[in-house]
């Protein structure tokens, strides 16, 4: 029996190198079968998601992710058009929703929500973003994309720009990069620095530099990890306006980097990598978020299925 048959995937913490290995190789094997194999591994099982917070490539490649192995989604996508708006609880809606599918994908604002919720559904639980913690899944994708376009993760330079500190994807990056050998730089203004409450077991299993400076590593990093400003996390907007733009990738900062480096951003981005870099040859983000729906695939593959498939 596979090890994710019904299995919560709360957070990147919960899964060891051997894991995400696993994963990397189904998602291979998703995107070598052949379309009509695909589409036999979830055929009759239903994906139910709950998106309390915007959301647009996370529930639209969980959407495409089900389609392309022969699932089907629904859910809400829209909270003012849903029973929450009448005053349903989370617990409520997610106990509803387990009832009507196999499993389920659930973002929302409050930190510790998807552990809840994992605990309340019948069904297995996938967290695609919870408050400020963790966003799973986009670590899972954002190293099998370094893995896929650089051929490997040990032993690379790794540079993470941005908000380090409301960027809930930075955290479940740095969770997943604990299972290998790598050099991290973190660079962000002062204010955006990494949360210390949230690197204590970090440290124990990854080494790390912090900057405000990004020429400092430039011409030596093998990936650029680009974060924008999460202006909807800030307390104060006047705080906001103080780092905006702290950090602009722009076609003179990419020709200092390495012909074979590349360029990663979970999305959206808003100023901080500038459209002509787009065509440059560093640039990944783009094919980055279409790993994620093979990714994102082959864990619901997983998840629904007690063998192999």
């Amino acid at each position: 029996m596979n090890e994710f048959f019904n299995k919560d995937i709360i957070s990147i913490r919960d899964l060891t190198k051997e894991n995400l290995e696993s994963i990397y190789d189904s998602t291979n094997k998703i995107i070598d079968m052949d379309s009509s194999e695909r589409r036999e591994i979830a055929r009759g099982k239903a994906l139910g998601y709950l998106f309390f917070e915007p959301s647009t490539r996370t529930r639209l490649s969980f959407q495409s992710a089900m389609a392309l192995i022969g699932g089907t989604s629904f859910g809400i996508a829209d909270v003012q058009s849903s029973s929450i708006q009448k005053g349903e609880s989370l617990a409520d809606t997610v106990k509803i929703m387990s009832g009507y599918t196999d499993a389920l994908v659930l973002r929302h604002t409050l930190d510790g929500s998807s552990r809840f919720a994992a605990e309340i559904s019948e069904k297995p639980l996938i967290n695609a973003g919870s408050g400020t913690e963790e966003h799973p899944t986009q670590a899972i994708q954002d190293l099998f994309t370094i893995k896929k376009e650089l051929k490997k993760i040990d032993g690379l330079k790794i540079g993470i720009v941005g908000d380090l500190k409301y960027g809930r994807t930075i955290y479940s990056l740095l969770y997943g990069l604990r299972n290998y050998d790598v050099n991290v730089h973190l660079i962000s203004p002062e204010s955006l620095k990494i949360r210390t409450d949230s690197t204590y077991d970090i440290k124990k299993e990854l080494s790390y530099t912090e900057s405000e400076s990004l020429d400092e590593y430039i011409e030596d990093i093998d990936v650029l990890y680009v974060t924008r400003v999460q202006k909807e996390r800030f307390p104060d907007e006047e705080e906001y306006v103080k780092v905006k733009g702290s950090y602009v990738i722009g076609h003179d900062v990419v020709k200092k980097m390495k012909e074979d480096s590349i360029i990663l951003h979970p999305l959206p981005r808003i100023d901080e990598i500038s459209t002509d870099v787009d065509s440059m040859q560093q640039a990944r983000y783009f094919q980055q978020a279409e790993y994620g729906k093979f990714t994102r695939a082959a864990l619901l593959s997983l998840i629904l299925n007690k063998d192999e498939f």
